[in-house]
């Protein structure tokens, strides 16, 4: 009996109030931060970038538990220990400052707690008083961090709806991280601006940006990849549904594959589906069956449904039913151009399946306007190669020729050639993908050139007979 008292008194006393629960919370994330205060002092040290890699790593777990009493109390910090900084230096005459990678990562840390807190018009204001200061450091220490504090800055004017504003700042940015090489910010930059230029339909000026611009081959995947999408979308609005496809598959194959971009996914995968239609294919079933995606391309498989049969009646019917959802998608002045692809497919499956057929029921099946309407919605799709077949004008029908034999075609030519092309485009972009450990080519070319030395010194010896058949034993 006594020993299970004292178990219940010990197991009392582990008990913690909420107030000390909360308190210990809140020393071990000051711990977090401290520890990447640490490794941003080793980054600068070392000039090693892995560690600011480690430090942006840990931003989702301390965003999670980041509080205002928190900020409160690092930063409180960071002014007194900026304080003793000043004063030392003051006493030993040298001029000592506290890092600004440091100072920024707190910006970053405050800027963070107010989106997620929708204090947009404050965060809009700290970052713009901050954008000066963060052009000002040339330190490529800074380069990754600075990337982030660019990003945040462009998404609270987005969201407070002054997203023009800041073109000017961001264009001066991008020439000033250029001629830095400056490569992370360079390329978070070059997609804000590009974001930028589509959020208010700036087709042109977005294009002439990307022809006027290089995207640094450095950058990070992910920076690549949202360069890759909004490509996809400029050359999509252009027509040029070729490369937009090609852009587009890069960017879904180059985004990382987590829950954290299912967003980006989602809209790569939607223009996508869109492009393809355009080009005169149909999605494959298996990208609707996502379990991530199944349910936010749901409208686009209805689309692709009325497409694929060429029924013009469920193409309108979607149309109506998901106008918000396309429109909201930045979607819908595409998928409008889908309509004369539902034509064109409606009139290829009624070529397959009548060998003549009046234009008459070529209006009631498609519902077209007229007969002329037909008509011209034929030849156009003789000409570019939709179907074979000839149209009667005196009589008004039209009569489909005999189905030939696709392989006396250049259809299995041109399929095999873009296999091939996209398997060399694929390779070529892995090798550029690779990573290598640093200086560790040069140990090998000096283990090559000392076997090198020795096998001249060693043909020398022969060609002047100092080697007998003796000495070639052993190693040789």
């Amino acid at each position: 009996m006594e020993a299970n008292k004292e178990i219940k008194d010990v197991e009392m006393e582990v008990v913690k109030s909420p107030e000390e629960e909360q308190k210990e919370l809140l020393n071990l994330l000051l711990a977090d931060i401290k520890q990447n205060v640490i490794n941003l002092e080793k980054a600068v040290d070392n000039i090693e970038t892995r560690f600011i890699t480690r430090v942006l790593r840990t931003f989702p777990n301390i965003r999670r538990r980041l509080t205002d009493v928190a900020l409160a109390k690092i930063i409180n910090i960071h002014e007194t220990e900026s304080m003793e900084l000043d004063q030392e230096s003051n006493d030993k005459n040298q001029s000592k400052t506290y890092l600004p990678e440091v100072e920024t990562y707190l910006c970053l840390l405050v800027l963070i707690y107010l989106h997620d807190k929708k204090e947009y018009e404050k965060g809009a204001e700290l970052s713009s008083n901050y954008i000066e200061r963060i052009i000002s450091f040339n330190r490529r220490t800074m380069d990754m961090l600075a990337a982030k504090f660019y990003f945040y800055y462009s998404r609270f004017f987005e969201l407070t709806n002054r997203l023009s504003s800041i073109r000017t700042t961001l264009l001066a940015a991008q020439r000033t991280t250029a001629l830095r090489h400056d490569n992370e910010s360079q390329a978070t930059i070059l997609n804000l601006l590009l974001r930028n230029y589509l959020y208010y339909n700036l087709v042109e000026q977005a294009d002439k940006l990307v022809l006027k611009t290089t995207f640094p081959e450095e950058a990070s995947n992910d920076q690549f990849a949202r360069y890759m999408l909004y490509l996809g979308r400029i050359k999509a609005i252009q027509l040029d549904y070729t490369s937009a496809n090609r852009y587009l598959l890069q960017a879904i194959r180059k985004a990382p594959q987590s829950s954290k971009t299912v967003g980006f996914l989602q809209a790569a995968n939607k223009l996508s589906i869109i492009v393809q239609i355009l080009m005169g294919e149909i999605p494959a079933k298996s990208v609707f069956k996502q379990p991530e995606l199944k349910k936010s391309l749901e409208p686009y498989f209805h689309i692709t449904q009325a497409v694929r049969v060429g029924d013009l009646t469920k193409f309108k019917e979607t149309l109506n039913k998901y106008t918000s959802v396309f429109r909201a998608d930045h979607t819908y002045t595409l998928i409008l151009r889908l309509r004369h692809n539902v034509i064109k497919t409606g009139i290829r499956m009624i070529s397959l399946s009548y060998s003549r057929i009046s234009l008459r029921d070529i209006c009631h099946k498609l519902q077209l306007d007229s007969e002329e309407d037909a008509e011209y919605i034929i030849a156009k799709a003789i000409r570019d190669g939709v179907i074979d077949a000839t149209i009667n004008h005196e009589e008004g029908y039209m009569k489909s020729k005999e189905i030939v034999d696709i392989y006396s075609t250049n259809e299995p030519q041109e399929a095999f050639n873009e296999c091939i092309t996209f398997c060399l485009n694929l390779r070529n972009e892995s090798v550029k993908a690779m990573r290598f450990p640093s200086n560790a080519y040069r140990k090998e070319l000096a283990s090559a050139k000392e076997i090198d030395d020795e096998e001249r010194k060693l043909a020398k010896e022969i060609e002047d007979g100092e080697l007998d058949d003796d000495s070639m034993d052993g190693d040789y």
